[in-house]
């Protein structure tokens, strides 16, 4: 289901009731994006939490990537981020943040670890943000779409994109651990968040263009329970018919 909502603010809004309905329902288990596209989200879940709409008490969170190779008391660790961001501002553990290892010593044996973690978890709702080069999570242009949890080199564009979160880019890593698109298609809702008029190309071709891993994106094609929620900017390049 798409919705075209009128900016940043009412996608958080509406984002955030998906995941307060999911915990009300019993689920537990929350996939978490970072980058930009969900701070606003982790904004209202905290506004919510603050103001006793929302429990985050029990609830286990699982992080979508991790960076290869950052200490993990650099600022820009997936697993600080989404300390900062949610588990510090609302009552979420932060001993139920669970996330693959970007420091291991055997990255595949670390991507099969975790790939067994997060299917055991049934995560009840998964958000995401859409690259502007379609990529979900850090599945990058050409990734296969039955794909699980692996180690990834990031493209030079994603690179550039994710710049702005670092002093420079050269400190940005050039690999990640992620979760696949396979892996990403279990969970029992999936909530994708595109805020912006960069991100209207790939959302166009992620919803109305074939199911390929040109865009990895478009395999949410293939989920019966997706929510897609765009602002008007991000949403330029949809045909009118497809917004509610």
């Amino acid at each position: 289901m798409l919705r075209v909502l009128p900016d940043a603010g009412a996608v958080a809004r509406a984002a955030a009731d998906l995941v307060v309905a999911a915990v009300r329902a019993g689920s537990t288990s929350l996939g978490v994006a970072t980058g930009s596209s969900p701070q606003g989200t982790y904004a209202e879940l905290a506004r919510r939490v603050a103001t006793g709409r929302l429990s985050l008490a029990g609830c286990r969170a699982y992080l979508l990537d991790e960076y290869v190779g950052l200490p993990p008391e650099h600022p820009q660790t997936y697993r600080r981020v989404i300390r900062r961001e949610l588990v510090d501002r609302t009552d979420l553990d932060p001993e139920d943040v669970h996330g693959p290892d970007g420091g291991a010593a055997d990255l595949a044996q670390e991507a099969a670890r975790y790939e067994e973690e997060v299917s055991a978890a049934s995560i009840g709702v998964q958000l995401l943000g859409i690259g502007s080069n379609g990529h979900i999570g850090f599945n990058e242009p050409g990734s296969p779409l039955d794909a699980v949890t692996r180690v990834v080199e990031l493209t030079e564009r994603t690179r550039s994109d994710n710049a702005r979160f670092f002093a420079s880019g050269d400190e940005v890593p050039r690999h990640v651990l992620t979760q696949g698109p396979a892996t990403i298609l279990r969970a029992e809702r999936l909530v994708l968040l595109a805020i912006g008029e960069r991100k209207a190309d790939a959302l166009a071709a992620a919803l109305t263009g074939p199911v390929t891993p040109d865009c990895p994106a478009s395999v949410l094609q293939r989920h019966p329970d997706v929510h897609v929620l765009a602002d008007r900017t991000a949403a330029a390049g949809l045909p009118v018919s497809l917004g509610t």
